[in-house]
């Protein structure tokens, strides 16, 4: 039959196929397609083309990966040591359009299946090649608002990912593993975001670790114009920024697309002590600015809002400043740390700035001092100490209120008598009192009773030669004043009694 065919390359071909199958009939166990390939070749009965030995060639490739592959699987089945990295899959050349158009998954069930990480059943998805690449998509229904309609409607929002996003976001090393080995592309960004990005988002070291040793761009901008350093906001985020550091190429200033953050910036802002130390030592800029001008030491005291996570911002803030971090530094609105400080009511950092050089009396585009932001939040703070931010304020130069805003002033101080006391203190005559104890509550009234009728009984009327003293020292010293007065050889009640300490009424 195969000398009725006349083109040689055929006969060849044929002729090959002919011989495996016949030692596959002949010994009816497992061949390897190597084993074939030599049983061949060491034939001379017939004549072999160029695309039979080919054909061969690309089998037997194809057998020996998924071999290292199935070895590979069976080592990390035995131990939990680190794998070496993965043969590369040998490249087959697809001809057609079906090669470079992926296909499209909405098949809830092959989501979950990556999501969840059953490797079984990422096992039976993966029979079909394809998946490997497959987008996969999802339609949401989101309120969205229509200006033509003046209301809130529901609108059908598609959104893509892949199998190696999916597995990665939620920490399942070994599918992302198994993706990989496979020829999952490392740098796909289906729907905005590769999975270098999910994995750190995630705090999933293991994937990010995976995903850079088989190439992953650690400096990357996803859609929102993120580096994957940019999404390490939180603490157990940790190892997946070592992890993005100690790629080589990766840079650790970074800047997002839009707002021009850094990961020092990010890092800051959320408190992240650990981050910070970790971005320093890599040689992260403490004076780079944002698109609004801002530094992260700027971003650190604006991030200081909630009273429990105040000692994490301090030494955050200590670092940023052992680093070089200048407290004077002020963005685009001319808001310096300390005004941002101040509006959260940290009188640690605010005392740690001003003993760095901050200036107390600055004024922002809206004429706003430090003192200015700190009265405007008293109600909002007023278990937070907020008379110790303006006790150090005071002591560190900032002027008392002009008498044009100073009942408007007083009235933003009623609901913290001890914060009340220190600015009065800060004059020498207590203006009048009508313009402002209305707006006490009856409840600091009686729990305040001494303090209210002391202030009350001094209205307008001249203080005690004491304070007067006090008054007039102060205000020769101005700037001064807590430098030269904690430097004094006097007694430590004369001491406090100078630098305003609070004692409950008015003399």
């Amino acid at each position: 039959m195969i000398q009725e065919i006349p083109n040689r390359a055929n006969r060849g071909y044929i002729g090959s196929m002919l011989i495996c199958n016949l030692l596959l009939f002949r010994f009816k166990g497992p061949w390897h397609v190597k084993d074939l390939y030599e049983a061949v070749m060491s034939k001379d009965t017939f004549a072999f083309s160029s695309a039979s030995l080919r054909s061969l060639r690309l089998e037997q490739e194809f057998q020996d990966w998924e071999d290292a592959r199935q070895a590979l699987a069976h080592r990390r089945a035995l131990t939990r040591a680190p794998l070496p990295p993965a043969p590369r899959r040998p490249e087959r050349r697809q001809q057609g359009p079906l090669a470079r158009t992926p296909q499209l998954c909405r098949d809830p069930v092959v989501h979950n299946t990556f999501l969840c990480g059953d490797i079984t059943r990422v096992y039976a998805v993966l029979r079909d090649p394809a998946m490997v690449y497959a987008l996969m998509e999802t339609v949401q229904e989101e309120m969205v608002w229509a200006p033509e309609m003046g209301m809130w409607t529901l609108a059908s929002k598609t959104k893509q990912t892949s199998a190696l996003r999916l597995a990665a976001g939620r920490g399942h090393a070994a599918c992302v593993e198994e993706l990989l080995f496979r020829g999952a592309e490392v740098d796909a960004s289906p729907g905005g975001g590769t999975a270098l990005h999910d994995a750190c988002a995630g705090g999933h070291a293991t994937c990010a670790q995976l995903l850079l040793s088989h190439g992953a761009n650690p400096n990357c901008l996803n859609a929102d114009g993120n580096a994957p350093l940019h999404l390490c906001r939180t603490a157990h985020t940790f190892q997946c920024a070592e992890a993005l550091l100690q790629v080589d190429g990766a840079s650790v200033n970074v800047k997002s697309r839009d707002t021009e953050l850094t990961p020092l910036h990010v890092a800051a802002r959320q408190g992240l002590e650990e981050h910070v130390a970790l971005f320093l030592c890599h040689g992260a800029e403490v004076s780079t600015r944002n698109r609004e001008g801002e530094t992260p030491l700027n971003a650190a005291c604006a991030g200081a809002e909630r009273p429990m996570e105040a000692g994490r911002y301090l030494r955050v803030v200590q670092r940023l400043l052992g680093a070089g971090a200048d407290p004077c530094t002020a963005g685009r609105k001319r808001h310096t740390p300390l005004h941002n400080a101040c509006g959260n009511c940290c009188p640690r950092i605010v005392h740690i700035l001003l003993q760095h050089g901050a200036h107390a009396d600055a004024a922002n585009c809206a004429g706003y001092t430090p003192m200015d932001c700190l009265l405007q939040v008293v109600e909002d703070f007023p278990d937070q100490q907020p008379e110790e931010v303006a006790r150090c304020i005071l002591n560190y130069g900032a002027p008392p209120t002009s008498p044009k805003v100073r009942s408007k002033m007083l009235k933003l101080c009623c609901l913290s008598p001890l914060t009340l006391e220190v600015m009065l203190n800060s004059y020498d005559i207590i203006p009048p009192c009508e313009y402002w104890i209305d707006f006490v509550p009856e409840e600091l009234l009686k729990e305040h009773q001494v303090f209210f009728e002391s202030a009350r009984f001094m209205s307008g009327q001249p203080r005690s030669l004491q304070h007067l003293c006090r008054y007039a020292v102060r205000r020769h010293l101005g700037a001064l004043c807590h430098s030269v007065i904690t430097k004094l050889d006097i007694p430590s009640c004369l001491r406090e009694y100078l630098l305003l300490a609070t004692e409950g009424q008015l003399r």
